[in-house]
């Protein structure tokens, strides 16, 4: 009998043993197809879904390297219906193709008569359809990509989507490099030659800009994407996304649209194409609350795209009716139901999502996979951390014992109010003063969910505080002393879950969030993830009350950075008066 650290059950569950010799080999292998449920000390336990498994298909992996792994590392004989239920949910990807059909336009093709048929009886997916072309085609109304992608994923026959891309206004963008082409040999061809011919074009006019070359897995990133025509890429906070984006835009030579999470990660994204690329000021355009640019490259704010004036999404409509060659997507994890809902219109525009974890509360990863199209690359955030490119990071969960009058008023208080009670119970407080006295000589964020909370932790530390109400301008500037080191720490709400560059941070102490919110957990973890000058360890400390709704809610925001390989310390309060080394 094999002694593997993975235990597959006929559930389609699979337990990971961590101390095996063998368990991180094998956690790497199962990334890319299942899904991590729970994170206890001694045994993982992850699910394989048929998202997961039809994500790895796109991605380019097909049953027999999933079954393999399986076998390969698996303790006990895998249960044979699992490999044949395996083998068939992943068969379905591409038995159903969108295609453009030289007469008819974008049809519905299958190899299967009876898929076709099977699909084409349900009510809605047969109201996007027109006449039957042959037995094996349909026409499919010009309008109605997206929605039936979507509806077809739901029926359990994901359609692999070939029916191409218009191309879009042209517009030139091109990364800039170190002037002997070792940047530009690292990018796909088509990005190469658009390099070289915006350089010609730009000829003595261009911009002196800083030299720098793309990382062989930021290369790798932009090849499957644009090999897959869209998609999602996964990377760590702190890995370049922003990178990727840009040497996207560079293969595309087209006139591109960027959606982002609000205004400053807006202006972060033009300050970084500004230095990245050969685009200039009056290139880039922004579109948000305060300022209304179209231009070739136009950063627009979910926010503003998602305001309603008399029922109507008037800026929604206004930006769809350009003709864009490329949409990308920031933090695509949070997109909104009326974005999801435009993309369904979009669909013969490439389509980049950029995250640092697909993992959507609301569910709607299908909806991710539908239309903004499957994982094309997805990077270990350990494998990157090994590589140099982002920071080490240590977690750390600071348990916490409410007072005796606490207990009595969580013990009698509803559902609805007991995770506030003991998510910031005065108790964090103390926690944290020392926390930020243990680490003298390091940036440090402070991040909470509650603003009475944060309000009191700022005035304790006699730092700043940055929440949804601080202008633009003011948390500019804060973040810019910060940078520069004339503020240590910071006292941060929500608003720095994302899109926030902060390099110098590397101490965050957490003291309350959205209740289970991976995503969440880490994002905020990614605000300490740049590589630091001296090379130095993050510290990531969450601050939790023991033996409450809060340790629960903990224990699930923990699971995707588990995945990821991040394990967390655990360290009683009474512990912190020196160094938690």
């Amino acid at each position: 009998m094999a002694d593997g650290p993975l235990i597959v059950q006929s559930d389609k569950t699979i337990l990971l043993e961590v101390a095996h010799a063998e368990a991180e080999d094998a956690r790497h292998a199962i990334a890319s197809f299942a899904d991590l449920e729970r994170a206890p000390e001694h045994m993982h336990s992850y699910r394989i879904t048929p998202l997961g498994l039809w994500n790895a298909r796109a991605a380019g992996h097909d049953a027999e390297h999933v079954v393999d792994t399986l076998l390969r590392y698996s303790r006990y004989p895998v249960p044979h219906p699992l490999l044949l239920d395996i083998v068939e949910i992943m068969a379905r990807y591409g038995r159903l193709r969108l295609e453009n059909d030289p007469t008819h336009g974008l049809v519905l093709r299958s190899d299967d008569e009876l898929i076709l048929t099977e699909v084409a009886h349900g009510k809605k997916v047969a109201a996007l359809l027109g006449a039957r072309i042959d037995p094996l085609t349909a026409v499919v109304h010009g309008s109605a990509r997206g929605e039936l992608k979507a509806l077809l994923l739901q029926a359990g026959w994901p359609a692999e989507d070939l029916a191409g891309y218009v191309d879009g206004t042209a517009h030139l963008i091109a990364l800039t490099d170190d002037g002997d082409s070792a940047t530009n040999a690292e990018l796909p061809a088509e990005t190469a030659d658009a390099v070289s011919a915006s350089d010609a074009a730009a000829g003595d006019t261009a911009k002196p800009k800083t030299p720098w070359t793309l990382r062989p897995y930021q290369r790798q990133a932009v090849e499957n994407f644009w090999a897959g025509g869209s998609g999602v890429v996964v990377l760590p906070c702190g890995a370049g996304k922003t990178i990727v984006g840009a040497a996207a835009m560079a293969a595309s030579g087209t006139t591109v649209l960027i959606l982002v999470t609000n205004t400053l990660s807006a202006r972060q994204w033009k300050a970084e194409l500004l230095k990245r690329t050969t685009l200039s000021e009056h290139e880039i355009g922004e579109y948000s609350g305060a300022v209304k640019e179209l231009r070739p490259v136009t950063i627009a704010t979910y926010q503003v795209l998602t305001t309603r004036r008399n029922g109507m999404y008037t800026h929604l409509d206004l930006l769809n009716d350009h003709d864009w060659g490329l949409l990308i997507y920031d933090e695509v994890h949070l997109l909104p139901a009326p974005i999801f809902r435009m993309t369904a219109d979009l669909q013969a525009r490439r389509r980049l999502g950029l995250t640092a974890t697909l993992v959507r509360e609301d569910g709607r990863e299908g909806e991710v996979f539908a239309l903004i199209g499957p994982k094309r690359y997805d990077a270990p955030w350990k494998d990157i951390e090994a590589q140099g490119h982002i920071a080490p990071a240590d977690c750390v969960e600071v348990r916490v014992d409410l007072s005796r009058a606490e207990r009595l008023a969580y013990a009698t208080a509803d559902d609805g109010g007991r995770y506030r009670m003991c998510a910031t119970s005065p108790a964090k407080s103390v926690v944290v003063q020392a926390l930020v006295v243990s680490h003298p000589d390091e940036q440090i964020l402070v991040i909470g969910q509650y603003l009475d909370q944060l309000d009191e932790l700022a005035a304790a530390l006699r730092a700043p505080l940055i929440t949804g109400s601080t202008s633009v301008k003011e948390r500019q500037r804060l973040f810019e002393e910060f940078r520069q080191g004339q503020i240590s720490v910071l006292v941060v709400s929500k608003v720095a879950n994302f899109s926030l560059d902060l390099p110098e941070a590397s101490v965050a102490i957490q003291v309350s969030g959205a209740f289970g919110s991976r995503q969440e957990e880490a994002q905020r973890l990614g605000r300490l993830m740049r590589p630091k000058a001296d090379g130095r360890t993050a510290r990531f400390y969450t601050v939790v009350a023991r033996d409450t709704v809060d340790s629960d809610f903990a224990a699930k925001r923990q699971r995707f950075l588990a995945e990821q390989g991040y394990a967390y310390r655990i360290v009683d309060a009474a512990d912190i008066a020196g160094p938690l080394d």
